[in-house]
């Protein structure tokens, strides 16, 4: 779930308790009601604890397995994480499947696809322009014959392998595969839905969140206590949803200095800066129930990647009655700080536990992790120390 923007310069078995949560110093509840999906037998009562910490699957489990593929999405459940996230985009007619970003050259065999030659255009989106394949200018069918591939081979080569293994997944499918589980399992199978781009996608008629709202819906999951959150870098989009749906929204924050793109377009001079103060997370706080901010506002790094002091915004957004699922753990050298880096080489795993183990020390909630295995083992000894 990484933001980038003009405006910003910068052995695990499955687990049992998952359900409704009563989540940390915040002291949410979501998720026992059996919605429609359940009434019509699509799946079981929902119930049970997330524990705290809680560990979100990133895009599924993205330092194993391509992102957003049913593939990673299913390790990420196989290992036990307690939330698997989805991105949203659209395509030409209106379906939304998930990819991380909607420009797909980087994600998909597209590239390689010499029927798919003349769709390769420059656009700008939230003020970047950016040149690839777009999944807004493909429908559904066009799309489904891509093969999904990995993100950054130069980080995760061994991933490679698993290129052109999974086509790109619909939400339709991964609601649809959320409810076989629950009903092989018997237990609710917690997602992380998240809108890309929303203002973009909005003026070109393909609006991501009634969307949303209406697959929610028919599959039960648009309900307060339902086993989801909703989540989005733009705060209208989250405020949107929630005249939509009762399901818990949660306003994702990109570095200080940047500014949400729907404040951009509204000429609101806020930057995240302003959102994290407290009056601003008391604003947030009444319409959303988290936070999911990048950790650099929680353990910020001075300019040679080591770690400063950690912020207030943990204890500023608890007393707000926010959650904090911060963004991103991945257990490569080169995405760690440098004092928890490992020899040389900027591909190899570093002290990732000891990291995680930081980050827990500071009052999260949870964290999204690319390596959901290690951030359970670490968030399992944190809760027994």
């Amino acid at each position: 779930m990484t933001q980038t923007s003009s405006h910003e310069q910068g052995p695990i078995g499955r687990r049992a308790v998952l359900g409704a949560a009563a989540l940390g110093a915040a002291g949410v509840t979501l998720g026992t009601g059996a919605g429609p999906a359940a009434a019509q037998g699509r799946g079981p009562a929902r119930g049970g604890k997330l524990p705290v910490p809680t560990v979100i699957g990133h895009r599924g489990t993205s330092g194993y397995r391509p992102e957003h593929t049913l593939g990673s999405y299913q390790l990420a459940y196989d290992m036990g994480a307690h939330i698997i996230e989805q991105d949203l985009v659209p395509t030409k007619d209106g379906h939304l499947v998930c990819r991380h970003e909607n420009e797909i050259g980087g994600t998909t065999d597209v590239s390689g696809r010499p029927e798919f030659a003349g769709r390769r255009t420059t656009k700008t989106v939230d003020g970047v322009a950016i040149t690839g394949w777009f999944t807004e200018d493909f429908t559904l069918a066009e799309l489904r014959t891509l093969r999904a591939k990995e993100r950054i081979p130069a980080n995760r080569q061994r991933n490679t392998v698993f290129d052109g293994r999974w086509a790109v997944p619909t939400l339709e499918e991964v609601l649809r595969w959320a409810g076989t589980l629950e009903e092989q399992d018997g237990r609710p199978v917690w997602l992380y839905i998240e809108t890309k781009h929303p203002s973009y996608f909005r003026h070109l008629d393909l609006g991501l969140e009634e969307r949303l709202a209406a697959l929610l819906r028919t599959y039960g999951r648009a309900g307060s206590r339902a086993p989801n959150f909703l989540q989005s870098f733009e705060p209208s989009s989250i405020e949107r949803l929630a005249r939509l749906v009762d399901a818990p929204g949660v306003v994702l924050l990109s570095g200080a200095t940047s500014t949400p793109w729907d404040f951009v377009e509204a000429g609101d001079p806020r930057t995240v800066a302003d959102l994290v103060t407290p009056a601003g997370l008391h604003e947030i706080a009444s319409y959303a129930k988290g936070l999911g901010p990048t950790l650099d506002l929680i353990l910020p790094r001075d300019a040679e990647g080591r770690l400063l002091p950690e912020t207030t915004l943990v204890r500023d957004a608890h007393r707000a009655g926010l959650i904090l699922h911060p963004y991103t753990h991945r257990a490569e050298n080169t995405f760690l700080p440098t004092e928890y880096r490992t020899g040389t080489d900027p591909n190899a795993y570093g002290d990732t536990f000891g990291f995680l183990k930081r980050c827990f020390e500071t009052g999260i909630d949870g964290i999204f992790s690319d390596n959901a295995d290690q951030a359970l083992l670490a968030a399992a000894d944190f809760r027994g120390a």
